[in-house]
């Protein structure tokens, strides 16, 4: 079939995407993002260019709307700032799962790392919002670690894109910047989630029985009801399996030398 023809029922939403309920398994997080395409997308074809225009479209409006949250709407303005970190992670998972669709490393790990980048900005200025911020980071883990060793990290299907090895994945610049936003994202959330203010959320019914920090806003929704050691358990857990895939792609971080395969080895 023809790349640039438009096919039914194609990758880009037509309307909201649901909030599925949280779990800290990246298996849970696989089961929320959409399989993606069997090929990637030719470059230069009408449907990168699509895909590619939307998602910057989508980051210009988020990032309008998080402009917003600090002034007053002006008179006919349709644009209204967001109220919730809930409210912007949802945004964000849109992005994320088409994203993902595309199955097209050249458009993924750019804007990826701008999401990541975009999420370390925003979620500094609302209240703590557990669960849709769990879910997110969740996504992206599950995503990062899929790309770095070409494979889904869960199913080992290859990823679209990686049929000749890495050279279509990360650079080691793209690596480089990742593992940096990894960190800073695990130290950010365990200063942001040591706050009394947490953003009350609905329930969500959860069948995995797994304690998960998601969870840990407490009956009254007005505390973070956790103790320090159990909060910084479950901030470990975050990017876990993007950790492991940059220390099978990097190595010791604190070595003298950072030594990049470019085998397809996905270690979990």
């Amino acid at each position: 079939m023809d790349e640039n023809s438009q096919e039914p029922g194609g990758f880009l939403p037509q309307a909201g995407l649901p909030s599925p309920a949280p779990s800290s398994t990246s298996s849970r997080a696989a089961s929320t993002l959409p399989h993606p395409r069997a090929h990637s997308l030719r470059p230069g074809s009408n449907k990168e260019d699509l895909v590619r225009r939307f998602v910057e479209e989508k980051l210009l409006n988020i990032s309008r709307r998080y402009v917003k949250k600090f002034g007053n709407p002006a008179s006919g303005d349709t644009v209204t700032g967001f109220k919730s970190m809930g409210e912007v992670c949802r945004e964000l998972e849109g992005v994320v799962n088409v994203l993902w669709k595309s199955g097209t490393p050249s458009l993924q790990i750019p804007f990826l790392l701008k999401v990541a980048s975009d999420f370390t900005q925003y979620v500094r200025s609302f209240a703590p919002s557990p669960r849709a911020t769990f879910e997110l980071l969740r996504r992206l883990d599950h995503c990062f670690a899929s790309l770095l060793c070409g494979q889904d990290i869960d199913s080992k299907e290859h990823l679209p894109g990686f049929q000749n090895g890495l050279r279509a994945g990360m650079t080691t610049t793209d690596m480089v910047r990742c593992r940096s936003l990894v960190e800073q994202t695990r130290v950010l959330m365990v200063e942001i989630l040591s706050s009394a203010d947490v953003e009350e959320e609905e329930e969500e019914d959860s069948t995995d029985g797994e304690d998960s920090a998601a969870e840990c806003a407490g009956d009254s929704g007005l505390g973070w009801d956790i103790d320090e050691e159990r909060l910084h358990m479950d901030a470990a857990r975050i990017y876990e399996n993007t950790l492991v895939q940059l220390g099978e792609r990097l190595g010791d971080p604190l070595g003298n030398e950072n030594k990049v395969d470019d085998s397809i080895v996905c270690t979990k």
